[in-house]
């Protein structure tokens, strides 16, 4: 019954449900699946996942570019290497995985949501770091921050 007395018509949020673990469980096959192939099929190799559009066209580094080379070096253990491919891959995996133990967390409790919502300021920042890594990255003076 809810507070004015009428029957409450919502259904209960208990933890029974598969529709409930279907996100979850959808990102972690993907995200095991990716780490899997990346693993596998080292992208150091020339032209083994094609280029970047970006550099491209442009000839600068974007703010992804060493990303798929940070994920193949944390795959076998190497955080230097991966933290010199891209700088921002090692502490966004960490995010990534706090952030879906947090969704499965809230999921077991019965908790609706997303894996990640991040409000305006939140994205502001993200977005101005990107750029500003993005910049430094493609100057002489920040080319340490260039894929390695």
């Amino acid at each position: 019954m809810s507070t004015t007395g009428e029957l409450d018509t919502a259904a209960p949020t208990g933890r029974a449900g598969p529709k409930r673990w279907a996100g979850p469980v959808t990102v972690a096959a993907a995200a095991l699946a990716g780490a899997t192939l990346l693993y596998v099929r080292d992208p150091h190799r020339p032209g083994a996942y094609g280029l970047c559009p970006f550099q491209a066209l442009t000839g600068l580094w974007c703010p992804g570019c060493g990303g798929l080379r940070a994920v193949h070096d944390l795959t076998h253990g190497d955080v230097v290497a991966s933290l010199s491919s891209n700088v921002f891959v090692v502490p966004l995996v960490l995010v990534l995985a706090v952030a879906w133990v947090r969704w499965v967390g809230k999921r077991w409790r019965g908790e609706n949501g997303r894996m990640i919502v991040l409000g305006p300021v939140a994205t502001a920042v993200v977005l101005g770091a990107l750029a500003v890594f993005t910049v430094v990255r493609n100057t002489p003076w920040g080319s340490v921050l260039a894929p390695g």
